[in-house]
């Protein structure tokens, strides 16, 4: 028997995702919890697992955008003949795409000595974007159209049917006009990158973080005391346990400034503000395909040594295009940090829902003046960002306030 293969909905919010690739062909065997495809959503690339065992009868998506909940293959439940004569009954049931049998149709005859007209392809096009006067898209694509000001009545889809996706929102110039002239050849010495999916989501998410009206405020933080404390835990280390850095020690101490100050710890969803009790801190990591957050939970409740642990893990699965959609969700407060890099102060960029995002620079020896005398301390600046819809000026500088004490004297944070 045939078992119909669904995209799932793999976290709160997810309305589609792009097929990457299949890592199985039709008629291999598969087995339950086995890697099938690789899946692009708006957060993260992963694997998706099979729930079952049998037979890859046949793949109805191949590659492209998928809203959750549609057929993607059929399985077979076990390793009979019937496979075969199943096969032609699944491709039957799943309506071709339109716009890949036109092409296909174009390139027969005489129509693949020509140019194809554009007055004679748009009818088709608008005929196929069409159900009952409304235009078929993706719920991706409408999001992003939305976000750009792109008209969907006015692009060609290039999907199922001839539903508009993403990919034909994110090509499209802004107004939804077609382009005048076609765009001139690049240059032999010019190396073309092709954004990958995580790249357009970093894209389109930084761009809606454009959008709200933020504000930045800097301090300068004495780091003597803190880099004590890291070089007593790294003396008392135990054999193969992973050594912590500062940023593990910053992380435990903004932890506890934000349960302190939950106007910081929040996010929007809506029009509402949800100000959180425990602090779930996300950390920026430059990864192959993009840079990626991934989330460490309840770090005001968490040791250093326990925050060491959970960051060397999430950063290696990062590195690895391993992380899940799990590992990236649930943030309250992101923290990115390029001191390693040598960079001594920047601004980050908001990481919606949430509604702050601390930037972290590097540790300097740096002239300061104590008692009238000039001393030299290992000082390091630190920019909040943060959106002025959800925190006045007054709680960003609190929070400052609160973090530079608790890291120049760690005790405060016990």
């Amino acid at each position: 028997m045939a078992t119909e293969v669904k995209l799932p909905r793999l976290g709160q919010g997810m309305e589609s995702g792009t097929i990457v690739r299949w890592l199985k062909a039709e008629g291999d065997s598969v087995k339950k919890r086995e890697p099938l495809y690789e899946l692009d959503t708006d957060k993260v690339t992963q694997e998706v697992e099979s729930d079952l065992d049998g037979i890859l009868l046949k793949i109805l998506v191949q590659e492209g955008e998928v809203e959750v909940g549609s057929t993607i293959a059929m399985i077979e439940n076990g390793d009979s003949p019937s496979a075969t004569v199943d096969a032609p009954a699944a491709e039957a049931e799943t309506p071709a795409p339109v716009a890949a049998e036109d092409s296909a149709a174009s390139s027969d005859g005489t129509a693949a000595a020509e140019p194809a007209p554009t007055k004679e392809a748009a009818p088709v096009a608008a005929v196929a974007k069409t159900a009952g006067g409304r235009i078929k898209a993706s719920p991706l694509a409408r999001r992003i159209a939305r976000e750009r000001g792109v008209d969907l009545a006015a692009l060609a889809g290039t999907g199922p049917d001839g539903r508009i996706v993403a990919e034909d929102v994110e090509n499209a110039p802004v107004g939804g006009a077609a382009p005048a002239a076609p765009a001139a050849a690049p240059e032999a010495d010019v190396e073309i990158v092709t954004m990958t999916g995580t790249r357009r989501t970093i894209a389109r998410r930084l761009t809606e973080a454009w959008s709200a009206p933020v504000f930045q405020l800097g301090v300068s933080i004495d780091m003597t005391e803190a880099l004590h404390l890291r070089g007593q835990m790294v003396e008392r280390l135990g054999e193969g346990d992973v050594k912590p850095t500062v940023n593990d020690l910053l992380t435990r101490f903004v932890g506890v400034a934000l349960v302190r100050h939950r106007a910081i710890n929040a996010t929007f969803s809506g029009d509402e503000i949800h100000r959180h009790a425990s602090a779930h801190v996300g950390l920026a990591v430059a990864a192959p395909n993009g840079l990626v957050v991934p989330v460490i939970r309840n770090v005001d409740r968490s040791s250093v040594q326990e925050i060491a642990r959970a960051r060397a893990e999430l950063v290696g699965r990062a590195r690895d295009g391993k992380l899940t959609r799990d590992d990236m969700e649930g943030g309250t407060f992101t923290i990115s940090n390029l001191g390693m890099f040598g960079v001594e102060q920047f601004v980050a960029v908001l990481n919606p829902p949430q509604v702050a995002i601390l930037a972290v620079g590097a540790v300097k020896p740096t002239p300061i003046v104590v008692d009238g005398e000039v001393d030299v301390a290992p000082i390091m600046y630190v920019t909040l960002t943060c959106d002025h819809r959800a925190i006045d000026g007054a709680d960003g500088a609190e929070f400052l306030r609160t973090l530079v004490s608790i890291v120049e004297q760690p005790a405060l944070a016990l």
